[in-house]
């Protein structure tokens, strides 16, 4: 079958538009569509205009730019008539979307700058809001979204510039069809163009079909220009949401809607969207704020939030969609102000504000109007510190209200340590879209991920047994970071793209953050380096770390490392504050760490110099690794352990889509995390992924901790008895039953049934205990000694392997996957395959033969080191048929147009067709098929290319 040309698809789509409700109608100039606008307004608001009249129409039609005319199609409309009367009309209903007027016509000309004739224009009560651009099969889409740039420079504005009113763009060559929003006058990357899909995030590409019944159906796209297109009040500019985006919010409103009465808390009637980091939350859980805030039955909708910064982010990205359209709590009273004030309908609070709220007594006769309102409550990033007893808190004191939690990495069974799941916490999952969707969508870039060994051990310690070695010793060594330091130094300008990109620098812990913050500082003092180095970390006045709690990392017995500082070292509060005087110094600021404002104000300036790309590196040890979004970061340096989800939250503060120039994150690993990558990966990847309630019940948890409680009271009765342990070896027993102790304490309080009542000691004894266990820090010499080999290592940096998320690191991923899944049918393997090969949109065009390699080779492979050379063979055998096919059915040379292809991927520029033509055995063509001919050749060189060689090897 012969490739269809613009015109055929053109007819074809007109034809099926029309079999979905569109009245077909011949426009062929301006005159004929001011004339139609005229009749569709008074049909849509059943008047009639006088010709004065329609002139004033037009005279609020011609005000402004895009971003204008959008929110002015979306209000009311007031004019005087001829008799003085006053008359309100509108231009679209917005709140009954199905009840507007739906006509399509073609080949509109428009004569501004250039002549211009537009493909398919949808319009809506007569105005063009959806304009289609089409190319035949075989072209490439961006040929058509290059031409609407310049019908935007050249037509759209011309005469009454009614073309500015366009909402949606729609480009297709017939088998790939792909949407965006109007950005007006606002520079718009390709980029910036999405697929619609099915809710599985399948692409729906076919505009004849697929996409035209689904996109395209007249309720459908009216609504998608009512509810789902954003004004971006700060960029000035219309924001549509992708497709996953929409099926979250339509999920979150069906839920809501469904249970009209709630009868008290039901986690049944929650959910929870898994949506992977850097897919654009904000936006989402904006929009479903938003529409849920209408819904007259809904008091209050409110964003929680995990840290201060966050709740001021957030604020600001909401004021962007709408300004002023949500309130961010001061403080705890202030709070409790705007829960009471039935006004704002939509709140920004931190989970810390929050809970202060609800779990202080002078606040519960503020709040007693409040308690039993029906609310709605979304959690940014639902993690483990909406886990514990904050989200018992709120759960047992709002009795009419309905939880939603979005997050880019939820525990799942896998990740959960033995405690309770996302599913647990806030429900099923309502909607998924996971980072290999993410990747293959172009909506986040995918990751090359650099490991870096940093020491070489010398002949005399290979007999050690590894528990013998002082592992801690060896990465903490001042030798070790230094070396560290001098690599960053000597790629980071590669790395950054000539500084045109930042980057971030995560490290095991505060400590380490001062240490290498001192070496930086050194090596700039000795004019090694011009870097701008920023740094920022959390300190309390009485305790090491800010906001201070048990956690599984202060059980250990290990004693903290000192810095360069020495014995006793000095507060982090004035370490810090020497750094904000760099700070200060580098930047013209005034920040300090006097008080919590202070420090508060320095956070939000770091936070913005990073964002910005006013800093060259920003080194943390915990802060900004999650909720922390900068297109202008690109790699990031890691000396810290990470898995799981914190793994996925730290890679991805580099993965922010840009420009063009911006086509990875860069990780560069000093820690060999390559198996905790796979594990993350795959996890992460994995729309199946367990993720069941898998803690045990809590009647278990007390049973376990009464035992607990009575074998430590039976070595210490009461709390002077802890005084009374006089051996090393005595103070151990009782710090590790302690420890034992808090460990279920932690896991029991999670339940919202939990009660002291329940228990073999009180909460104050408990505390008591508490307090000992905390002046009982463990010697140092009572920890196995183990054998320092600082004098056996040299400190040398070596590039040992570097992944890209591409074919056969998802190949390789696979075999590992599936020899740890021995048992599984061929058909869950077959599952895993499919969602792992989605991971990017060069993938497409490899997709079959990967298919082939896994179907008819991989099955014989035992060994799985020899992948990737299987692989490779493979490969090479297919490309060598696909290119002996190219030039037999082109007749073209072959040793022409291997130097073509050869010239093409190193220069990366696309060849001319006098250049493609040249390859032709039989000389060029006639005149009139010249440039037919010339573009077949071309598109299928490309395509080999893509198949073959772009993106195929990953180390």
């Amino acid at each position: 079958m012969s490739k269809q040309s613009e015109q055929v698809l053109e007819e074809q789509l007109i034809e099926q538009l029309q079999k979905l409700g569109y009245q077909y109608v011949t426009i062929p100039d301006e005159k004929s569509l001011l004339a139609n606008l005229k009749t569709q307004l008074e049909k849509h608001n059943r008047i009639q205009f006088s010709d004065s009249e329609f002139e004033k129409v037009i005279h609020i039609l011609n005000k402004g730019s895009v971003f204008e005319k959008a929110k002015t199609l979306r209000q009311k409309q007031h004019i005087v008539r001829d008799n003085g009367d006053n008359l309100y009309f509108e231009f679209i209903q917005s709140e009954h979307w199905c009840q507007n007027q739906f006509q399509v016509t073609q080949q509109i000309t428009m004569k501004g700058t250039y002549e211009n004739r537009y493909d398919v224009t949808l319009l809506i009560n007569g105005l063009p809001l959806i304009q289609i651009e089409l190319k035949r099969r075989g072209l490439e889409m961006k040929e058509a979204f290059n031409q609407i740039n310049r019908y935007q420079k050249h037509s759209f504005g011309a005469g009454k510039g009614l073309f500015h009113f366009v909402q949606l763009f729609i480009i297709s060559n017939g088998v790939n069809t792909k949407y965006f929003s109007n950005f007006g006058s606002n520079k718009q990357e390709f980029l910036q163009t999405f697929h619609w899909t099915g809710e599985s995030n399948k692409p729906l590409n076919n505009i004849l079909t697929e996409f035209a019944n689904t996109f395209l159906e007249p309720c459908h796209i009216s609504k998608m220009i009512c509810k789902y297109i954003v004004l971006n009040e700060t960029e000035k500019k219309l924001m549509v949401l992708r497709p996953y985006q929409y099926f979250a919010v339509e999920n979150i409103i069906k839920k809501v809607t469904e249970n009209t009465i709630l009868n008290g808390y039901d986690i049944e009637k929650n959910g929870y969207i898994w949506h992977t980091t850097g897919s654009g939350k904000t936006l989402t859980s904006f929009k479903a704020s938003q529409i849920l805030s209408t819904i007259p039955a809904i008091q209050k909708v409110v964003f929680v939030v995990d840290r201060k910064d966050l709740d001021y982010q957030t604020n600001q990205e909401y004021d962007k969609f709408s300004k002023g359209c949500v309130s961010s709590a001061v403080n705890t009273d202030d709070l409790i102000q705007k829960f009471n004030d039935p006004n704002v309908k939509v709140i920004v609070t931190t989970i810390q504000k929050l809970n202060n709220t609800i779990s202080s007594g002078r606040n519960s006769y503020k709040m007693k109007n409040i308690q039993h309102q029906r609310m709605v409550f979304i959690f940014d990033e639902c993690h483990r510190s909406q886990f514990g007893e904050t989200h018992k808190n709120i759960v047992s004191y709002f009795t009419n209200i309905q939880l939603f939690g979005f997050t880019g990495t939820p525990i799942l069974a896998e990740n959960a340590n033995g405690e309770k799941t996302t599913t647990s916490l806030f429900g099923k999952c309502l909607h998924k879209y996971v980072i290999t969707d993410a990747i293959r969508d172009e909506n986040v870039l995918r990751f090359s991920v650099e490991y870096i060994k940093t020491f070489k051990q010398k002949e005399q310690i290979i007999d050690l047994k590894i528990e013998q070695i002082n592992e801690a010793e060896v990465f903490e060594a001042p030798e070790r970071k230094n070396a560290i330091a001098d690599y960053i130094l000597q790629h980071h300008v590669q790395k950054t793209q000539n500084k045109n990109f930042s980057a971030m620098m995560c490290v095991q812990d505060i400590d380490a953050v001062i240490q290498y913050y001192e070496i930086f500082k050194a090596k700039k003092l000795r004019d090694e380096h011009d870097l701008k180095i920023i740094t920022i970390f959390s300190f309390a006045q009485n305790e090491e770390e800010i906001e201070y709690s048990i956690e599984e990392s202060q059980l250990d017995m290990a004693a903290e490392p000192e810095t360069q500082y020495g014995n006793p070292k000095p507060h982090r509060c004035e370490i810090l504050d020497n750094y904000i005087v760099d700070f200060n110094n580098t930047f013209g600021t005034a920040h300090s760490t006097k008080d919590s404002q202070s420090f508060y104000n320095y956070y939000n300036d770091v936070a913005k110099k990073a964002k910005n790309k006013e800093a060259d590196i920003l080194l943390v040890a915990n802060m900004f690794l999650t909720g922390f979004d900068s297109k202008f970061v690109n790699t990031l340096y890691v000396d810290k352990n990470l898995q799981y989800h914190g793994l996925i939250q730290a890679f991805s503060r580099t993965n922010r889509t840009f420009d063009k120039n911006k086509t990875q994150g860069n990780i560069v690993c000093f820690r060999n995390l390559k198996d905790k990558t796979d594990e993350a990966i795959t996890l992460f990847s994995n729309k199946e992924a367990i993720d069941e309630i898998i803690v045990e019940p809590y009647e278990q948890y007390v049973a376990k901790f009464n035992e607990a409680t009575q074998k430590m009271l039976e070595l210490v009765p009461e709390i002077r008895s802890v005084d009374d342990l006089l051996t090393e070896e005595d103070k151990m027993q009782f710090i590790i039953a302690f420890r034992n102790l808090m460990r279920l304490y932690k896991k029991m309080s999670h339940y919202t049934e939990f009660t002291w009542d329940d228990l073999a000691i009180d909460e104050q004894l408990f505390a008591d205990y508490s307090s000992k266990y905390q002046d009982l820090k463990p010697p140092t010499h009572l920890v196995t000694e183990k054998t320092s080999i600082l004098n056996d290592i040299d400190f040398e940096l070596e590039l040992i392997q570097r992944d890209t998320i591409n074919v056969t690191y998802i190949i390789q991923l696979l075999m590992k996957l599936r020899s740890k899944n021995t048992t599984a049918d061929k058909e869950a393997i077959e599952k895993e395959v499919a969602n792992l090969l989605n991971s990017q949109v060069t993938l497409r065009s490899k997709r079959e033969l990967i298919d082939k390699f896994i179907q008819e080779h991989l099955p014989a492979i035992n060994d799985t080191d020899t992948i990737p050379d299987e692989f490779e063979k493979f490969w090479n055998q297919e490309q060598i048929k696909a290119f002996k096919t190219l030039v037999t059915e082109e007749n073209l040379s072959e040793e022409k147009t291997e130097k073509l292809l050869e010239n093409y991927l190193f220069a990366e520029r696309e060849p001319l067709l006098d250049e493609i033509l040249g390859l032709r055995i039989e000389g060029r063509p006639s005149v009139l098929k010249y440039k037919e001919i010339g573009n077949r050749i071309l598109s299928k060189i490309i395509n080999f290319a893509d198949t073959f060689v772009n993106g195929v090897t990953g180390s």
